[in-house]
């Protein structure tokens, strides 16, 4: 079978059905190779990752706070953080300002694991995406994605109704 990648077409158009194509396949193959990497390695998933990353960097944090970050559903995101509390790498603490909802946090143990994480993401995202984003064009490609989330974002396109 012949994959099909984007191009632009006559007139400087591009496709966009090919570049949503090719925008999601990437998406899927670094995720499912960080996946496997992180798992072996450390014993966790891209998705655990994220979250305990965005922990550190976020102490404190809600988890209405991490599901609109990732553009994901309360639920979801509250059974994720469940399985890292289950772990001991998270606590949850009553939130002071309203106590319907808990403040989270990494412990020491998480802490070290998203630490150790990080450096095998890194590196095995820089091994991934050396061939295409280490050329000329790497920079504009990736101002160009952040742009198109900036835009996203700010306009509140595509989060889950749940």
């Amino acid at each position: 079978m012949h994959a099909r990648h984007a191009r632009k077409s006559s007139g400087g158009r591009v496709d966009l059905p090919g570049f949503f194509a090719d925008l999601v396949r990437c998406e899927t193959r670094l995720y499912n190779a960080l996946n496997d990497r992180l798992r072996e390695r450390h014993g966790i998933v891209t998705s655990q990752f994220e979250f305990l990353r965005f922990l550190r960097d976020h102490p404190g944090s809600r988890v209405a706070d991490l599901a609109a970050e990732f553009a994901i559903g309360i639920g979801a995101t509250s059974k994720g953080i469940d399985r890292l509390e289950k772990q001991a790498w998270v606590v949850r603490r009553t939130n002071p300002s309203d106590r319907r909802s808990s403040l989270l946090d990494l412990t020491d143990d998480g802490l070290q694991l998203v630490e150790a994480a990080e450096a095998t993401f890194t590196e095995t995202l820089a091994e991934l995406t050396a061939g295409a984003l280490g050329g000329p064009s790497g920079p504009a490609a990736v101002q160009v994605l952040s742009e198109l989330r900036s835009v996203l974002e700010r306009h509140q396109i595509g989060l889950p109704t749940g």
